[in-house]
């Protein structure tokens, strides 16, 4: 019986899921590297890292992961990264993956804070810290649409296809941007709205298939 051809993305896929942290230290330090590059959008640079350098996981995994990210309170990178540890080494790699994201960066705040509470107001050097720093959010707006662009080519794949997908996310973005909702609002509303409908077209397919 001839075997099922594969296509190249399936393959791709198979390839980049097999690829995983050899221990709780690497995690430790794969994620103190990616909190350090990620001024203002830690999200913006864990895609590459993760997906892309790293090969720990898919972009659909990333992306699915990321959106129980969101949901779940707290900061949503770290969430994500406590998600990612406990994925291949238990409670242990979560915590791992926490302190790889939260120790460096605390550590440097505490130091700049202590820089900036040094240099008087109305000073050069108090000006020069503040214009880095107007500086680094700049670079952060431009990661974050880079990565936006990056998210968007697993919705291909959505259960829902792509225009829907699309306009759910263009609806997401008018109800922050333009009617100022709060984020709790659009994913309650919104969110829980995309849910239920994805759920109903995949018992709808599930039922055609049987």
């Amino acid at each position: 019986m001839p075997e099922p051809v594969q296509d190249a993305a399936s393959v791709q896929i198979t390839e980049v899921a097999l690829a995983r942290p050899g221990s709780n230290w690497e995690l430790f330090t794969a994620f103190t590297s990616l909190a350090m590059q990620g001024f203002g959008s830690v999200i913006a640079v864990a895609q590459h890292e993760l997906c892309v350098r790293r090969r720990w996981l898919t972009a659909q995994e990333f992306l699915e992961l990321l959106g129980s990210a969101q949901v779940l309170p707290g900061p949503n990178v770290c969430n994500l990264s406590l998600m990612v540890g406990d994925r291949f080494f238990g409670w242990r790699g979560a915590f791992a993956a926490l302190a790889g994201m939260m120790l460096l960066p605390m550590v440097m705040m505490l130091a700049l804070a202590w820089v900036v509470a040094l240099t008087p107001p109305a000073t050069a050097a108090h000006d020069a810290v503040k214009g880095a720093l107007w500086g680094i959010t700049a670079v952060a707006g431009g990661q974050i649409i880079g990565t936006v662009l990056k998210l968007a080519a697993p919705l291909r794949q959505h259960p829902l296809g792509l225009p829907a997908a699309g306009a759910l996310a263009l609806g997401a973005l008018l109800m922050m941007t333009w009617l100022r909702w709060p984020l709790i609002w659009v994913l309650m509303g919104l969110g829980v709205a995309a849910c239920v409908w994805t759920y109903l077209v995949l018992r709808k397919k599930e039922r055609t298939a049987s």
